[in-house]
């Protein structure tokens, strides 16, 4: 039987392999999938203690946590396809140009 502690480790461990998508990563694209999956790990967190406690709460944060996710994808990609039209690539270490 799948107890609360399987989605919460299930959980755990997506949010590392983000976090750690997030710091090893140094294409722009990538990153943002790193990002994804941070969301996604937090959301089955909140559902998981929203089912285990008996309350709809946890299901409207993964809600509100898909809402963010998929607005932060379409403001993302669109700056990701400005980025890739002026310099020609998405590699991080270029974004150093843009220091001030």
């Amino acid at each position: 039987m799948i107890t609360l502690n399987h989605y919460l480790m299930l959980s755990s461990l997506m949010f590392i392999i983000g976090v750690f998508g997030m710091l090893r990563r140094k294409n722009l694209l990538m990153l943002f999938f790193a990002t994804e999956i941070i969301l996604s790990s937090v959301s089955v967190g909140f559902v998981a203690v929203g089912r285990y406690l008996g309350d709809l709460n946890g299901q409207m944060f993964a809600f509100f946590l898909l809402a963010v996710a998929a607005s932060e994808v379409a403001i993302g990609v669109g700056l990701l396809i400005a980025w890739y039209k002026k310099h020609h690539t998405l590699d991080l270490d270029r974004l150093k140009i843009m220091e001030g």
